[in-house]
Parts: structure tokens; sequence; C-alpha cells
């Protein structure tokens, strides 16, 4: 299974540089279900900017368009880390280390 990121909402300036619904910061979600059933999850928000690419109108903007800024924003070793994490959530609720209770 591979994680499946996702975008939660995202914050914008109404205008910025001349430029109408400026996205600013990005909310995610990333999460993996194994086919146990086992999952894991992460959510975080980073901000973007209006950067040097091509400048796409808010109405515009695609989920994958959006994942891909965040991702970038990120940067890999950060989704590396999140990744591994979720992976290790999962990999604690097939072997858990600890537990809680009463003997009674």
């Amino acid at each position: 299974m591979a994680v499946t990121w996702t975008i939660a909402s995202m914050d914008r300036d109404i205008t910025q540089d001349g430029k109408a619904n400026v996205v600013t910061t990005i909310h995610w979600t990333a999460s993996e279900t194994d086919s146990d059933g086992n999952t894991g999850s992460s959510y975080g928000s980073v901000g973007v900017t209006l950067g040097s690419g091509a400048f796409v109108a808010y109405a515009d903007i695609s989920e994958d368009v959006a994942i891909g800024w965040a991702k970038d924003a990120l940067g890999t070793d950060e989704v590396k880390n999140i990744e591994d994490s979720i992976a290790n959530q999962i990999s604690l609720m097939k072997n858990p280390i600890t537990a809680s209770g009463v003997p009674f």
C-alpha cells in the first residue's frame, strides 16, 4: 500500500501582487490502511508562496496540484519522515509494545 495524501483546506489572500485568491497555507492529511485494516495518519499545515512558477487561478487548482505544492513546501526529507511515521504507526498496531488496562 502507499500513503494517500489529501487536502483538508487551503488559506488564501484575497489579493496578493495583483493576483486574486492566492493560496498561502495548505492543510493536508496523509494516511494509509494495510490489508489487515491497521491504519496510520498524520495531519499538518504548511505555508506556500506564490513563487516564480506559473500562477494557477484558485478555481483551477486541482487536489493533485495542491498536494504537489504541499509536498514541495515540506521537502523530500519531511515527506519521507511523515510517511515513515505512518508506517511505524501501522507496525505498532500489528506488534504493540505497550498495553493498558487493569488485571481485575
